[in-house]
């Protein structure tokens, strides 16, 4: 996969504009339905971006866009609209999928344990903004209006097809037979669609005397000017958004202001489920309700993403997913030996240092967990790794559960008697609460056992 103009072997030569003011847009979800683990893999990567970049001494201000008003069921400027089709798929209003979805998101994105953006835009704050960049852009040119809508001319922006590297004339070469007879090239692409008579669309709103709606692409650029401005520092999203959505979010944006949209542009890979794309015909789109209902938390799942990188497209599995789940508890256990003050461990010293060289290193989380696996860990160092990789490892008390050093005690005082009964009681209540004890020549020790 290419990068276009990717922060490259290290974050020590990223020269933000501001170092206080590290400006950054992550394209968001489109609110129509529960997000699966490949969705939300990306704001995973995102995330760990950011801890980063704050651990470099770094400010980050990032914006993360919700589109909740209805686009295309593909990249295509026809089709069926996202929202209308999650509407009467629920017998819902589009208003209230999205409101519905848009919760749903959030509360996922909040059990990954994401450090949230200093704004969350939804698109339906900013029609007034987007018809006034169709008006600029008409104004300078770059659009023609069809029967169904504004078009922006691709042929007028000159370095349109560099960011992908597209190839116009073998687009033009291989359009479909349906191609839009009035666009003007291939790749035109709406930035205004009007309603056309007879079409059952909820989401709408007047402009030049007809009802409409803002093209997909639009709403990015309109956000990233009203809540950051242009430019910006770094551009986040999948590699699906490469061709279509942030080549023509660059074409409208650099062709309205004269001015470069994002000095910086990261895009995540794909993850595939068994060796096979996700999609809801294979019935392999797991949300974090589906892994949790099989045994797993949302961050045992966000381990398994970091375990790899960003720019590498991986391939999920139960098996792979376990493997995580245990790394995460015996890490877990080895924090609460070091809350009993029990030496466990025979390897040499963590260096934050050390650490933070690999995430500054084009995120190169999986070196990371590599060097804590053999590494020796104070407490104090478990509490930068949690701060670096957000895994909410490190309990706020040592006790894990209340009274459990009196449940301990208890039982010890229960073995002194040989009331092993007792003893055995509280064992087993403990277990309900995922501990276990280990009686060691040291005496009881504590562990978790998820």
């Amino acid at each position: 996969m290419r990068l276009y103009n990717q922060i490259t072997k290290s974050i020590e030569t990223f020269k933000p504009l501001d170092p206080q003011n590290v400006k950054i847009y992550t394209c968001g979800p489109t609110v129509y339905n529960f997000a699966h683990i490949g969705n939300l893999t990306s704001y995973i990567y995102w995330d760990f971006l950011i801890r980063t970049l704050e651990r470099n001494g770094f400010k980050v201000n990032r914006v993360l866009n919700l589109t909740d008003v209805g686009h295309l069921a593909s990249d295509a400027d026809e089709g069926e609209d996202k929202l209308e089709k999650g509407a009467k798929r629920e017998g819902k209003t589009v208003w209230e999928i999205a409101d519905f979805y848009s919760k749903a998101f959030l509360k996922d994105f909040h059990s990954l344990n994401l450090i949230e953006p200093q704004k969350i835009a939804r698109a339906t704050d900013y029609i007034k903004e987007d018809i006034a960049l169709v008006d600029k852009l008409t104004e300078k040119g770059y659009t023609y209006e069809t029967s169904d809508g504004i078009y922006f001319d691709t042929s007028k922006f000159s370095t349109y097809a560099d960011f992908a590297r597209l190839d116009l004339e073998k687009m033009r070469a291989g359009a479909r037979v349906e191609f839009n007879q009035e666009k003007k090239n291939t790749a035109d692409f709406a930035v205004w669609k009007f309603i056309k008579d007879g079409e059952d669309h909820a989401m709408k709103w007047e402009y030049l005397g007809r009802p409409g709606y803002p093209g997909w692409h639009l709403e990015c650029s309109t956000i990233i000017k009203a809540e950051l401005g242009i430019p910006i520092d770094i551009h986040t999203g999948g590699i699906d958004h490469i061709p279509v959505h942030h080549t023509n979010e660059i074409a409208q944006t650099e062709a309205a202001f004269d001015t470069k949209l994002s000095r910086f542009w990261l895009h995540c890979n794909f993850i595939t489920i068994d060796e096979q794309k996700i999609s809801k015909s294979l019935g392999n789109t797991y949300t974090l309700s589906d892994l949790a209902e099989k045994g797993f938390s949302p961050l045992d799942f966000k381990l398994w993403v970091l375990q790899g990188h960003y720019q590498g497209e991986r391939n999920f599995s139960f098996t792979d997913l376990t493997a995580a789940k245990n790394r995460r508890l015996n890490w877990r256990n080895r924090i609460a030996a070091t809350y009993q003050d029990i030496a466990l461990e025979q390897n040499p010293p963590f260096e934050a240092s050390k650490a933070l060289e690999f995430a500054s290193n084009n995120l190169n989380s999986s070196e990371i967990l590599a060097y804590i696996d053999n590494t020796t860990l104070t407490l104090d160092d478990w509490k930068y790794i949690d701060n670096l990789l957000g895994l909410d490892l490190v309990p706020s008390t040592p006790n894990q559960t209340p009274n459990l050093i009196d449940k301990i005690s208890q039982r010890e005082a229960a073995r002194a008697k040989k009331d092993y009964a007792t003893a055995d009681d509280i064992r087993d209540e403990l277990a309900k609460q995922s501990i276990t004890i280990l009686d060691t020549d040291k005496g009881p020790i504590w562990q978790l056992l998820a």
